[in-house]
This record gives C-alpha cells, structure tokens and sequence, in this order.
C-alpha cells in the first residue's frame, strides 16, 4: 500500500502542470472525445495546483506574521 501511495504522489507532482495544460489542448483543439474520468482528473489536478498555491500563500504569510512578531519583541 505505501508503494502505491507514493507512486500515485509521484505521479501527481509531476504530472499535474503537463495534465492540466495538455488536456484542454487535447479537448478543444484535437478533437478529443469526451471522458469522465479524464475530466474528474483534470479538476483533480488542478485542485491540486490551487491547493500549492495557497500553501506557499499561507508559508509567506506565517512567515511574515512570525517576523513582524519577533521584530515587536525585540
């Protein structure tokens, strides 16, 4: 089971950005047939991409927050 946690994180984290750039192109400019799963997919990934960004977001602003505080101690 852990080597199929880590595959599937693997899998995600590199190929999140190509997936989500690379499935509209298929869709609408190749002709793609429609998929279910491939779209739950894509919205999967890019769940994924808007949860990164609101890590880093969250990181900057604790960061931010933790100087700001030591500085007022000083």
């Amino acid at each position: 089971m852990k080597d199929l946690y880590g595959s599937g994180i693997l899998f995600f984290y590199f190929f999140k950005w190509p997936y989500v750039f690379g499935f509209p192109y298929l869709y609408y400019v190749k002709g793609m047939q429609d998929n279910y799963i491939l779209n739950a997919l894509w919205f999967y990934c890019l769940f994924l991409i808007f949860k990164d960004f609101y890590t880093i977001y969250r990181d900057i602003k604790t960061k931010k927050a933790r100087k700001e505080e030591e500085q007022k101690s000083e």
